[in-house]
């Protein structure tokens, strides 16, 4: 299977196949380093977005190959604040390095940089809309705590409405025959363009604002924070602040093999009690962004197959 030069820009342009390829690449990568893998190889990485995860792991994925890396981490040292373009920051930036990363607010900014560039890239998240390499390491986090990905009991709880990494993994996990149960209160439920989607793969859906009603039934449960960067009214943030929370007393009314995910950072929607237990799995999975991540660079730059 060959990524060479392709881009990594929604979890919707890739197969069930080519999802576990890429899995497989990052069992290997996990195993059998190799430090030299990328060396000569320049990696650009334009984060538009705060970013804590999505920007080291990428870097450290680059170096740990024998890579190298330029780029920022805040719009506010580009020349975009002189009135430069998007697309003439990428244009640019695609001559100085062989694969960009790109985090921007802005939905659709991963697609027109793929456009403009005259090399790979990957969205590191573009506003509400997708972050692809997040399901992907949220997938194999899956696969590693449960053994499999088909027939599962999945669980998103939280900010659904504009929750990126809930869109993207529950349009991922649309191959694996899940059983999916989505627990939000009515203003952030999960979008209908998402659910349609759902109803026409023919998956298995619960909508609920109950925190425990389905507690019993779930392999997994993923949390989410209540972002308030995406919230366009203050007033309307307030309203769902800390409405949910995992806690030591939900976990007694779960599964003994359950886990819990989140692709942090987060707040106060699972307390820090619950990290001690057999049922986190949060912390894993961020460092599962590192076998991930350096899979989908190897691949796109075509040092791996």
């Amino acid at each position: 299977m060959d990524f060479k030069n392709r881009d990594i820009i929604s979890i919707n342009d890739f197969s069930k196949e080519e999802l576990l390829h890429i899995l497989k690449a990052a069992r290997q990568m996990e195993q059998k380093p190799n430090g030299s893998l990328l060396r000569g190889k320049l990696l650009a990485a334009l984060f538009f977005e705060p970013s804590t995860r999505t920007r080291l792991s990428f870097i450290s994925a680059m170096e740990q190959l024998g890579g190298k890396v330029i780029g920022f981490s805040t719009a506010s040292v580009t020349s975009i604040q002189k009135g430069e373009s998007l697309w003439d920051t990428i244009k640019m930036t695609s001559r100085y390095s062989d694969v960009i990363v790109i985090r921007n607010p802005l939905e659709g900014s991963a697609r027109l940089a793929a456009e403009a560039a005259d090399v790979p890239v990957i969205n590191g998240g573009d506003g509400s809309n997708q972050h692809p390499t997040q399901t992907m390491l949220d997938l194999y986090t899956i696969q590693k705590a449960k053994g499999k990905l088909e027939n599962l009991h999945i669980g998103f709880v939280g900010d659904l409405k504009y929750g990126r990494t809930v869109h993207s993994l529950a349009m991922a996990m649309s191959h694996f025959s899940p059983t999916l149960y989505f627990i939000a209160p009515d203003e952030l439920q999960m979008p209908e363009s998402y659910l349609d989607e759902l109803f026409q793969k023919r998956v298995k859906y619960f909508k609920t604002s109950d925190l425990g009603r389905f507690s019993k039934e779930l392999d997994v449960l993923y949390v989410t924070r209540i972002q308030k960067e995406r919230f366009p009214d203050p007033v309307e943030y307030g309203k769902f602040k800390g409405i949910y929370r995992v806690d030591m007393e939900f976990l007694k009314n779960v599964k003994k093999d359950m886990k819990i995910m989140h692709a942090l950072p987060r707040v106060d929607e699972i307390d820090k009690s619950v990290d001690a237990t057999e049922h986190a799995a949060y912390f894993e999975q961020a460092a599962n962004g590192i076998p991930i991540r350096k899979a989908l660079l190897s691949l796109v730059l075509g040092k791996l197959k």
